[in-house]
């Protein structure tokens, strides 16, 4: 089995994290995403890292996993958050180290950063699987439920 590689996402990447993210909204949420809308989302986002940066991992040339990380200010801490998004390995490549590579490297870019003050994520209530891995690495469950309104 050849090493693990984390860079970060280009352009060319496109068309794989559409097809990951399309089946990471089938597996966890049974939901069909328009693909035209997320095909511009991810696209936005390589383009512009104000929105936030992808990561993969890479081996053997193969990209076999990816996250997203989005930025939120937390005034009462005078830092900025770095949400985990959009966490997605090839179902062969589960359990590997995938995940744990990708959570590692971005999590020393985070704390290499001054102004970072947190790693956060959201997950399904009911996806066991995923939560273990988070706890795994060290995470922990917070007080605070998710709320949102679609505009």
């Amino acid at each position: 089995m050849s090493t693990l590689s984390i860079r970060r996402a280009a352009l060319s990447d496109l068309n794989t994290l559409v097809a990951f993210n399309t089946a990471m909204a089938d597996e966890t949420e049974d939901k069909t995403l328009e693909q035209d809308t997320l095909r511009a989302g991810i696209r936005t986002l390589l383009q512009d890292e104000q929105k936030g940066r992808y990561w993969v991992a890479e081996q053997g040339g193969r990209v076999v996993g990816a996250l997203m990380c989005t930025t939120e200010w937390s005034d009462w801490r005078n830092g900025a958050f770095w949400w985990i998004q959009s966490v997605y390995v090839r179902p062969e490549m589960r359990r590997q180290g995938v995940f744990t590579a990708l959570y590692e490297h971005v999590h020393a870019k985070a704390q290499a950063k001054a102004d970072v003050c947190g790693l956060r994520l959201y997950v399904e209530r009911e996806n066991a699987a995923a939560q273990s891995t988070y706890e795994a690495r060290g995470m922990a469950r917070t007080a605070y439920q998710m709320y949102e309104t679609e505009v």
